[in-house]
């Protein structure tokens, strides 16, 4: 018997959710550790530091880009053999940066390693709705996402370390090995889900012609553009307002990452009990904790544990809009969901440069928070009108039925 026609049970499942959150995980690695090797990158290929931190945006470029193309593209092939060739392509990308040996030659495999991230994350998140009951399909999302945080406690600072130890390009190529590693177990363990024939292109395309697709997207942009304009500022905030040095900074980010696992944990379950009242809660809860963030950073205890609740307020969000927007998107699943981290790609630049902009201008490094709990407040805005709308379709629906 074959993998491809085993009958799913609860442990397959787990198995199969386990392999989808392996990929998630080194996607994570790879995605963030760049960011704590930018010196020796930047020795390794003769450029600034400054410069080499355009590799990063290469591959968010390549995030951005590679979500909505390749979920449009890819609708007429097999979500197994779809998540199959996104890693594959994965571990190419992270081979190739490691034996990049110019500037330009990284930046082409950095945006290459990007253009599954995306995609990845989005079909995974609708094979893992598949095989669970309607009920718990949030919960099945949240699973195959938080490989992604639980990389920034162990994956990203394992690497790191290796980098300063090894030398940058080794983290790649221990990277390029959990996606082998991923290739396997999705292989195995995960269901092959043959193509519907209604599925295509123009099915995937059509979520693009739904408003509340549009609507969730921003809630997400503007909600996280939030968290972002704090987040990209962490290690300054942490030296300038808490006191903590440079080395103990890790300790914080590790605080960030307990949050976000506990978070996304947490969201999957909320999400599935009611899934837009969780919505408006993680919002509101983004608000609050960005609001005090400030004040919470004046001391280390505080710092801690405002990292923390930013990291677990924020993930709590991230289930319930993958959810959300699978329910909107109606034929256009696969593309929706992977379109949700094009946003939250965008959202992350959003965020750094507005809370650039509040740096420039003069203000403390406790503002750019008070920034990203205003956008929060937006984000709920945004919410809570998308929830108007699906009232009013409701109501106009019963309308319609009543006359017919």
């Amino acid at each position: 018997m074959t993998p491809d026609t085993r009958t799913t049970t609860a442990r397959h499942v787990g198995l199969a959710l386990f392999a989808l959150a392996t990929g998630g995980f080194a996607i994570g690695t790879t995605e963030f550790v760049t960011m704590g090797l930018l010196p020796q990158i930047a020795d390794g290929v003769h450029i600034s530091i400054p410069t080499a931190g355009h590799v990063i945006s290469a591959y968010a470029l390549g995030v951005v880009v590679g979500a909505p193309v390749i979920a449009a593209l890819g609708a007429r092939t097999g979500r197994k053999r779809l998540l199959l060739g996104l890693m594959a392509v994965f571990v190419l990308g992270n081979v190739l940066s490691a034996v990049a040996s110019s500037y330009e030659f990284l930046m082409a495999a950095r945006f290459l390693t990007g253009l599954p991230h995306g995609a990845f994350f989005g079909i995974g998140a609708v094979v893992g709705t598949t095989l669970v009951p309607a009920n718990r399909r949030a919960r099945a999302v949240s699973m195959t996402m938080v490989g992604l945080p639980v990389a920034n406690i162990i994956g990203v600072p394992l690497t790191t370390l290796m980098g300063q130890r090894l030398g940058w390009q080794a983290p790649f190529l221990a990277v390029g090995g959990l996606g082998l590693l991923t290739l396997v177990a999705v292989w195995f363990w995960v269901a092959a889900q043959p193509v519907g024939s209604d599925v295509n292109i123009r099915s995937e395309l059509s979520a693009l012609a739904r408003p509340q697709v549009w609507m969730a997207l921003l809630v997400g942009m503007v909600g996280f553009g939030g968290m972002f304009a704090t987040y990209s500022y962490i290690t300054p905030t942490m030296t300038e307002l808490a006191g903590f040095s440079e080395s103990a900074v890790t300790v914080v980010l590790a605080a960030y990452g307990v949050g976000m696992t506990c978070g996304t944990v947490v969201g999957g379950r909320l999400a599935d009990r009611a899934l837009m009242p969780s919505l408006y809660g993680g919002l509101i809860a983004v608000a609050v904790v960005l609001g005090t963030f400030g004040w919470l950073a004046q001391t280390k205890p505080g710092a801690l544990i405002g990292v923390f609740a930013m990291g677990f307020s924020a993930s709590i969000l991230v289930p319930a809009l993958q959810t959300r927007l699978m329910d909107v998107a109606h034929g256009g699943q696969s593309l929706a969901a992977s379109l949700n981290h094009s946003t939250l790609n965008i959202a992350n630049a959003l965020g750094a440069w507005l809370g650039g902009l509040v740096l420039a201008a003069g203000f403390g490094y406790e503002w750019p928070s008070r920034l990203g709990a205003v956008l929060a407040v937006a984000g709920l805005a945004l919410a809570l009108i998308s929830g108007l709308m699906d009232r009013r379709t409701v109501r106009n629906s019963g309308v319609d039925q009543a006359v017919a």
